[in-house]
């Protein structure tokens, strides 16, 4: 009898463990730079599909994993780039998820007020804890699971992508995951400004919900402003207060983690902090925005240079993506994060009716 729980292969020939970031020193000795030249290039032509009609309303992160992903499927990702590809797809991921603490001070999160705080916390922790038990209700791989539920809690592929260093799911776990709150949070972004006359939507009422429950912050900006200026602003204030939560959920990822290994009597394999770098430098740099006054020019070309990181990091995921393997994990990961992204649409829109 057919089960719906996924059959790991037990072939350590086709199930090869995550290959270990290389440190900058012998990064550059084993020869990163054709990787990193090939995920520039599948990055810059992410950046140039955006210039077509109608290419804006994807940011460039997701274009940059689907043309690596065609890249790595029509032409093959050659073997002297590969040591390039771990590199942007380990080191620049983090690197990138640091800068991004620029982008948030704790005033804009005071400007959200607690109640919205709380809709957007809930909202959160509901939408993961309810994915994670559908995911086991459906049989749907825990790690992908974790993936999909961090990805439509928090902030879209940022949030994927920083959960896997602590989930360590194969590559194909996290395009896959990816690819459905693309898909969904694409969908939300062109829905979403249908319904604020329909359900009695203030602007600010709006802008929480949008928030509160879109995926990624470009999906987010683009739903927010179709209902005005000031749906806009709050909602993209109440996005990057969720973002924001990105921390926290890392670490509880990575203390759960730690724990399962002491569990199954492998406390010595639990070298990869719970904690891991990167989440502190993340916290810092929203500490350093806070304190300092950083010129807005300046803060402009972090955020594009984070973009930019993030779509290396992602163009890099693509490259190592096997449309096969992405194929053989059925509907299943797809319907629940269909599932997600309603819960969490309807259970923040609940939390806002009820709060404003």
């Amino acid at each position: 009898m057919h089960t719906l729980a996924r059959k790991e292969d037990p072939s350590p020939a086709l199930v090869a463990p995550h290959p270990a970031a290389p440190s900058l020193a012998v990064a550059l000795e084993s020869g990163i730079w054709p990787g990193l030249v090939l995920t520039a290039i599948v990055a810059a032509a992410a950046y140039a599909v955006r210039q077509l009609p109608g290419g804006t309303i994807f940011s460039p992160m997701i274009l940059a994993i689907v043309i690596g992903i065609a890249f790595q499927n029509i032409v093959g990702t050659p073997h002297k780039a590969r040591a390039g590809v771990t590199f942007a797809l380990r080191r620049l991921l983090r690197l990138a998820i640091v800068l991004l603490g620029l982008q948030l001070t704790t005033a804009q999160v005071a400007g959200v007020g607690g109640t919205g705080v709380a809709v957007i916390a809930l909202s959160l922790v509901a939408t993961f804890l309810f994915t994670t038990w559908l995911g086991r209700l459906l049989g749907v791989d825990r790690k992908l699971t974790e993936l999909i539920a961090a990805g439509t809690s928090i902030c879209g592929a940022s949030a994927v992508i920083a959960a896997n260093t602590v989930t360590e799911a194969h590559d194909e776990d996290v395009a896959y995951a990816v690819a459905c709150v693309t898909v969904f949070g694409s969908i939300a972004m062109f829905v979403y400004p249908l319904l604020p006359g329909l359900l009695a939507l203030s602007p600010h009422g709006y802008g929480l919900w949008a928030g509160a429950s879109i995926h990624e912050i470009a999906q987010v900006v683009a739903a927010g402003f179709q209902d005005g200026r000031d749906a806009g602003e709050f909602a993209t204030i109440a996005k990057l207060s969720r973002v924001m939560l990105l921390a926290p959920v890392v670490i509880t990822l990575g203390l759960l983690a730690a724990r399962r290994l002491r569990r199954h009597g492998h406390a010595t394999r639990a070298a990869k902090p719970p904690m891991p770098w990167f989440v502190l430098g993340f916290v810092a740099m929203v500490g350093l925005n806070s304190l300092v006054s950083i010129p807005q020019e300046i803060k402009t070309g972090i955020a594009t240079a984070t973009t930019l990181l993030l779509a290396m990091a992602l163009a890099a995921m693509g490259l190592e993506t096997k449309i096969d393997k992405l194929r053989a994990k059925g509907l299943r990961p797809l319907l629940l994060g269909l599932a997600a992204s309603l819960f969490i649409a309807g259970f923040s829109l609940m939390l806002v009716k009820i709060t404003t």
